[in-house]
């Protein structure tokens, strides 16, 4: 078994590379030849503290493993990130233990990496101006992910506390990209794409902000209770989602299907679009709405391509088991 420790990771992963093993496992999941299993998500009674386990199958790629780790609130205090999580990776053949690697970095990575997925299949071409809600440890990599995978010419942003969004400010520069921080309702009424990531429990962009033909890419929303958009917006909107059943349960989805404004069957899982099996956007002036709730296979994924790397260039810790 190999070690890839959480400090390799940067150096070892591109962008790129999360977004090609993201595309990849979405269409495999759409042939029917990637599962996710049930995930365990539990409070600790202990440090505030959630933890859990995401597992999976990939068949095509032969990836096998788990995901574990959580959310400890008081680690800033302590200079450490809040999210911690570590990726098992198994030899499905055997079983046998193939590969333990740092996860913290390569979900950020790879959360991004699902909405620049989405925004390649699903936004008007023509689409020039990118918004974004939230100013958070996942902003900048969503900015940069989206700004890879689409010719953006101007960037919007809305945050509650206005002066946190300078790093996206910078970052946008670093791009070559305008950067404005704006109302809620001029990014609706400006923005053509529209990335939501913030760890709201209520409602923040509402559907009378929205103007025809947008995408947004709603990445926020992965836990019962949490809620970016008003569920109008989903309601008049082409949904399409990297898993029906965590979106309808966990994600954007759940406070339209609780109200009765759609159900399982108006929700489309992106793959198809992948794999050419739907369309994906079928007018050019409807909305379209990715619920991005984050699922194991994404998250295997990476962590194999990093494995993959990791022995290439030597850099891997080799230990018995």
């Amino acid at each position: 078994m190999i070690i890839v420790p959480e400090s390799e990771i940067a150096a070892l992963i591109s962008a790129q590379d999360c977004f090609e093993a993201v595309e990849a496992v979405l269409a495999a999941m759409a042939r029917d030849q990637a599962v996710n299993f049930p995930v365990i998500r539990e409070a600790l009674g202990h440090a505030d503290a959630l933890y859990g386990f995401k597992s999976g199958f990939d068949r095509e790629a032969a990836v096998l493993g788990v995901k574990s780790g959580g959310y400890w609130p008081a680690n800033a205090a302590r200079g450490v990130a809040n999210h911690q999580s570590t990726v098992l990776l198994f030899d499905p053949d055997t079983g046998r233990p193939r590969a333990l690697v740092g996860g913290n970095l390569l979900t950020a990575l790879r959360t991004a990496a699902a909405a620049a997925v989405s925004i390649r299949h699903l936004a008007r071409a023509d689409a020039r101006v990118l918004g974004i809600i939230g100013a958070g440890h996942q902003a900048p990599f969503q900015l940069r992910a989206a700004a890879a995978q689409h010719p953006f010419e101007r960037v919007v942003a809305w945050n509650r506390t206005p002066e946190r969004l300078q790093g996206l400010a910078e970052i946008a520069a670093e791009l070559g990209l305008p950067f404005e921080v704006v109302s809620l309702e001029r990014l609706g009424a400006e923005a053509e794409v529209i990335v939501t990531i913030t760890s709201s429990f209520a409602a923040i962009l509402r559907d009378a902000h929205l103007r025809a033909g947008t995408h947004i890419a709603c990445m926020g929303t992965d836990t019962r209770g949490k809620q970016e958009l008003e569920p109008e917006i989903l309601a008049r909107a082409r949904v399409f989602t990297d898993e029906i059943a965590q979106s309808i349960s966990i994600g954007e989805a759940q406070h339209a299907v609780a109200h009765g404004m759609i159900g399982p069957a108006d929700i489309t899982a992106i793959g198809a679009v992948i794999t050419g099996g739907h369309p994906g956007r079928c007018v050019q002036d409807e909305i379209t709405l990715f619920d991005g709730t984050g699922i194991a296979l994404q998250d295997l994924a990476v962590a194999s391509r990093v494995a993959r790397l990791a022995r290439e260039r030597g850099v891997a810790q080799q230990v018995g088991v």
